[in-house]
């Protein structure tokens, strides 16, 4: 018996920074997925929990007798809502993933490993499995990684829980109904919360249900877009300090207070009409292209107010100046100070424009990707098809 479960990245198409500040902001999710398969052993012969992160190489396992010793508190699956992890058993499942010899270049991912390994527990128990993780985001670049593991590992597990309702099938993958959205969310954001310790819970958010929220001083509203949009990101490989970037901002807001509060007021009135435009009806091919001009200027509106706030790049102008070329407008998304750069893909742009501002950008050494904005949120499909097999799953197809 196994599942697989995807969940997509994110995007901010407006407002970061500056929502730390009080002002609206709007995150998206993109076509780009984490997998994750869960397969649990046919035979009692094998007593390991395994963890294959395929992209990177990475094989870690772990005697069910050793998780047990270093975790005894956990270990009675539970499909309820989450209580949070606490500091001793983060220190304790740290040691766990230090005896794996986690390589050195590697070691930011011993903190997933963790994740991992208190989601696991908490929702299965200690029981022996194989867990295979693949992913079409790149790692700490903005597009909410972590997250995407997280709710896709969350989704995996509870697909094996006591009670799980599934509500419809589109294209070979169940969706999960309301109700376990929400709770998945929680589990999700949990994982988020030992990864980064403060997470906002909008990159899990985002990864569960898809599409777009705008959010506000902790507030998230969920939306729902009325045009298809499609933008080329990329990638620029530089790294980043998120942490001393948002310092960055505090700190220049200390010192030019008046100035940086109407910066922040101008972020937020492009966020509002961001969302009120993508929320429009658009009913015809020229009602799109106004409304793709409109969000570009946004874009573009959006991209000087961060360079006045301080976050933008070497790297980011560059990737500004090749797409200004062929007259495309973008913006860095996320933390900025390097991390990944948006570019509005019109409806009527011929796919060999795409061709050379991609071969162009590559060429600077920087990485693109094409991906479509606000699809769908988290999704499951089951290896072994036949509904009698799988147990302790209620599947409710509507």
């Amino acid at each position: 018996m196994e599942v697989k479960a995807r969940a997509p990245g994110k995007v901010i198409l407006s407002g970061e920074h500056a929502v730390v500040h009080g002002s609206t902001a709007v995150a998206a999710s993109i076509d780009l997925y984490t997998y994750v398969s869960l397969s649990f052993p046919s035979s009692g012969n094998d007593d390991t929990l395994k963890l294959q992160l395929k992209d990177l190489a990475l094989d870690f396992s772990w005697p069910i007798a050793r998780i047990k010793e270093a975790l005894p508190n956990l270990g009675v699956p539970s499909s309820s809502t989450p209580t949070s992890c606490s500091i001793e058993l983060i220190k304790s499942m740290s040691a766990l993933v230090e005896e794996q010899n986690f390589p050195e270049a590697k070691i930011g991912l011993a903190s997933g490993a963790s994740a991992f390994l208190w989601l696991y527990t908490s929702i299965q128990g200690f029981k022996p499995a194989t867990v295979i993780v693949t992913s079409d985001l790149p790692l700490g670049s903005g597009l909410g990684s972590s997250a995407a593991f997280c709710v896709a590992l969350s989704a995996a597990l509870l697909a094996f829980s006591d009670s799980v309702n599934l509500d419809r099938e589109q294209h070979g993958w169940l969706m999960f109904g309301v109700p376990e959205l929400e709770l998945l969310n929680k589990w999700a954001f949990e994982g988020e919360k030992i990864i980064h310790g403060k997470p906002s819970g909008i990159d899990n958010t985002i990864s569960t249900y898809g599409n777009m929220i705008k959010f506000r001083s902790g507030n998230l509203t969920r939306m729902n877009s009325s045009m298809p949009l499609k933008m080329l990101i990329t990638n620029t490989r530089v790294g980043r300090n998120t942490k001393a970037l948002v310092a960055g901002v505090s700190e220049r807001t200390l010192r030019h207070p008046n100035a940086m509060s109407f910066v922040f007021n101008a972020v937020d009135s492009i966020s509002n009409e961001l969302a009120k435009i993508i929320q429009s009806p658009a009913p015809d091919e020229l009602s799109i292209t106004e409304k793709e001009e409109k969000l570009e200027e946004l874009m573009e509106m959006n991209q000087g107010l961060l360079q006045c706030m301080g976050v933008s790049h070497a790297s980011i102008e560059t990737v500004l100046r090749i797409t200004l070329k062929y007259k495309l407008a973008s913006k860095l998304t996320g933390a900025g100070g390097g991390g990944c750069v948006l570019t509005l893909l019109p409806t009527l742009l011929s796919g060999t424009i795409v061709d050379k501002v991609i071969a162009e950008l590559e060429f600077c050494g920087f990485h693109c990707l094409v991906a479509g904005i606000g699809g769908n949120g988290v999704k499951i499909c089951f290896a072994d098809s036949n509904p009698a097999q799988r147990r302790n799953t209620n599947l409710m197809f509507i």
